[in-house]
């Protein structure tokens, strides 16, 4: 990302991350001083690096604050820095409080996992009779997603600048195409998520965040968490950043409809989700049964486990052997990642304003320095037994950083994907890092018919990993930059 307005507005904000680093901590003693340096050192050379606005840290035990944090600036245009009050969108990370509030509701014998969708859209076309409320709750419907480019745009049925009500909604998701048999594959739809929301609102009677604020948000004292409205006065709240080309912009509007849908339209901080987390360790909410449900891989038809190890709200991996429950979100120029180690006693949440950041990364690398059993394994260069992904590899970067069109090389679904904005925000990433000095293979992986494979490129002090992988078809499938998590 270059410019020299741009690099001026980077070390801008590397300052204000030092000054607000030194005055909004509220570390405990959990944390040693060569801890609390280690995570500093690391955020402030990462938000450089990758030109973050802001971010807010919660580290916790158990739901017990261990740090709680600003980085950088709230609002750039009157000089606000982050503090641990500072109110960011959640984006899907809003997601589990959604799976959440359903699993009390199927507690209480109001909602069953099983009963299929059509019980509570009783207009819906035929094809959806076969699709279960834990369809959607694991991303298993085969429902089309409402929010790709052509059909949020201007001339789509869910412009995301209009307003539109609740039925009109869900008459427009009922008059899209089924992808696949319910519980066949798994594909990420944020449809999944805006439909459980209205079953939440049917089967209750109030809006689902309504819901979650009688049964969730105020018995717990998430004071600060509540739906997104850009006409009420919330105190703390931060603006959203956007970067297009060398400048940093405003997030986009929207309008009030799509910033109150079930699939990730919350405000929060770092404060309430301790609270959040605390309540994940206990029964306060919900039964241990109905936890474990939710932290369990969703199998699909096949009795296999889905592709990327979903469960309702919340992806179950593992690190080193150490179970890891997480998500991430994005929305209007916010990026935030929660990553929960329940064995180990251990959260990490992180909140940015910037959509040029990479909070899973943050997470992931905080974790490891909170404690070293959950540190990510280096990325060791390996055999490269197929060069010729490299060079495919290569030949697209080339396209890429001269501005060129790629979306023929591209599948249907990613080209769908590659918009402008998106475009723009490849370009980015490529040019700091290609031509590069080096690239060398560290994974390689088959998914669901994809070759996935994982290269660390370096150009001079730059390194990133990027991840690309190639269906059977020769279409490039998914492409992705990360920073390098051994650089720090």
């Amino acid at each position: 990302m270059g410019g020299t307005v741009r690099r001026r507005l980077a070390w801008i904000f590397c300052i204000f991350a030092v000054l607000c680093a030194a005055v909004f901590a509220a570390p405990r003693h959990d944390l040693t001083q060569d801890q609390l340096t280690a995570i500093d050192h690391y955020v402030d050379a990462e938000m450089r690096r990758e030109h973050v606005v802001g971010i807010a840290m919660g580290i916790y035990n158990r739901g017990q604050i261990l740090l709680a944090k600003g980085y950088g600036m709230a609002n750039i245009e009157l000089n606000v820095p982050v503090k641990a009050e500072t109110i960011f969108q959640s984006g899907s990370v809003g997601k589990q409080f959604t799976s959440a509030a359903i699993m009390m509701l199927v507690e209480e014998g109001k909602i069953g996992l099983d009963d299929s969708i059509v019980k509570y859209f009783p207009n819906a076309p035929p094809s959806w009779q076969a699709i279960r409320v834990k369809n959607l709750l694991s991303h298993t419907s085969g429902l089309s997603e409402y929010e790709t480019d052509e059909r949020a745009g201007p001339t789509g049925p869910f412009y995301i600048r209009l307003d539109f009500t609740e039925d009109e909604l869900v008459n427009k998701v009922e008059a899209l195409p089924i992808e696949f048999k319910p519980g066949d594959k798994w594909d990420y739809r944020n449809t999944n998520y805006m439909l459980l929301g209205v079953i939440i609102h049917k089967v209750t009677g109030s809006f689902y965040t309504d819901y979650l604020q009688q049964r969730v948000f105020t018995p717990l004292g998430m004071s600060s968490t509540r739906l997104i409205s850009e006409a009420d006065i919330v105190p703390n709240r931060s603006s959203g950043y956007e970067t297009k080309g060398d400048k940093i912009q405003n997030q986009s509007w929207v309008s009030p409809t799509f910033n109150s849908t079930a699939d990730g339209a919350l405000y929060f901080n770092v404060l309430d989700l301790a609270k959040w987390d605390a309540a994940l360790y206990g029964t306060k909410l919900l039964k241990q049964a109905s936890l474990d449900q939710t932290w369990t891989v969703f199998s699909l038809n096949d009795g296999k486990p889905n592709s990327a190890n979903y469960g309702f709200g919340w992806e179950i991996t593992s690190v080193n052997g150490h179970k890891q429950i997480d998500h991430g979100g994005a929305w209007q120029g916010f990026r935030c990642h929660i990553l929960r180690y329940p064995d180990d006693s251990v959260s990490v949440v992180v909140l940015a304003n910037s959509d040029s950041a990479s909070p899973e990364q943050f997470a992931h690398v905080i974790a490891g320095i909170v404690n070293p059993a959950l540190e990510l394994p280096k990325l060791v260069a390996i055999e490269d037994k197929q060069p010729e992904l490299a060079r495919r590899l290569g030949a697209l970067l080339d396209q890429i950083a001269a501005g060129k069109d790629v979306r023929d090389q591209l599948s249907p679904k990613l080209a769908a994907l590659f918009t402008p904005d998106v475009n723009e925000y490849v370009i980015r990433k490529v040019k700091p890092i290609w031509p590069s000095d080096k690239m060398t293979l560290v994974s390689r992986k088959e998914s669901d018919g994809i070759t996935v494979s994982r290269y660390r490129i370096v150009k001079g002090d730059e390194s990133r990993i990027v991840r690309f992988g190639l269906g059977a078809d020769g279409k490039v499938a998914t492409i992705g930059f990360q920073p390098d998590p051994d650089v720090r």
